[in-house]
């Protein structure tokens, strides 16, 4: 049985994991965490999610706990997963990690860490749109330069970052296929007499509106013809579900950086 510490366990992911995890066999929670001062710290977290008594109570600390268990499920925000990479990797512990916003000098952060570790990091933990990123990898092989590329995401009024990490993923794998280089080619915002649109741009559009779960549209714009490539989340259970099955999945890696593509088998 793998044994699995959750962060953030009073947030929207961190309880829908543990809600999921409990009537699970091969997968325990052992140990939760979540910041300090938060009334849930030192509460029965089974009770506090309505699961009944479990028998884990909320610490705020992940080093008073890492040690009982042999992963770490993490979706809290890049800042405090950075540090939790880290206790893990001197703790010989596996660690998902679901947060998005990281920057390119967190990120290169984040592949030195994952060297003292097993870890798997992917701004989306969905099996579909995980399905979805090896489409548009095919797709845009087969499209090539034909085509102008235009990525709309929408996302609940509370998200914080922008665009989302999925959105950005999207990109990165398009712009790859392509030969492109993202941080020239992405354009997040159209306004005023801009001119024709180049040949090399990719859009990413931002949506923030209501509760909107997750969606994500790809748009292929040929002369005559488009292709859309639609994901919606209607609930965060795909997300959980996911990062369950990559903690069952990274508990038996050798160390590095993995992402839910290698989860799926979809290398």
């Amino acid at each position: 049985m793998v044994k699995a510490v959750v962060t953030g366990v009073a947030g929207k992911m961190g309880g829908r994991i543990i809600s999921l995890i409990s009537p699970l066999e091969d997968i325990k929670v052992v140990a939760a965490v979540e910041v300090a001062r938060h009334p849930i710290i030192g509460r029965d977290v089974g009770q506090a999610l309505g699961l009944g008594r479990t028998g884990v109570l909320a610490c705020d600390k992940l080093t008073d706990c890492i040690d009982k268990a042999d992963v770490v499920i993490d979706f809290t925000n890049h800042e405090a997963s950075l540090n939790y990479l880290k206790i893990a990797g001197e703790r010989n512990r596996a660690i998902v990690i679901g947060s998005t916003g990281f920057t390119a000098e967190e990120m290169k952060e984040v592949r030195e860490l994952a060297k003292n570790t097993r870890c798997v990091l992917s701004p989306n933990m969905s099996v579909g749109v995980n399905v979805l990123l090896k489409v548009l990898e095919y797709c845009t092989g087969i499209l090539n330069d034909d085509y102008d590329v235009e990525i709309i995401e929408a996302h609940h009024h509370l998200k914080k970052d922008a665009p989302s990490g999925t959105a950005m993923r999207m990109a990165q794998v398009i712009a790859e296929k392509l030969g492109r280089d993202l941080e020239k080619d992405a354009v997040y915002m159209r306004r005023g007499i801009i001119g024709e649109r180049t040949k090399n741009e990719i859009g990413i559009q931002t949506i923030r509106a209501g509760d909107i779960v997750g969606e994500h549209t790809v748009i292929f714009g040929g002369t005559g013809e488009r292709l859309e490539f639609i994901h919606r989340a209607h609930s965060r259970d795909n997300f959980a579900k996911g990062a369950i099955r990559a903690a069952k999945w990274i508990v038996n890696q050798k160390n590095g950086l993995y992402d839910m593509q290698d989860v799926l088998g979809l290398r």
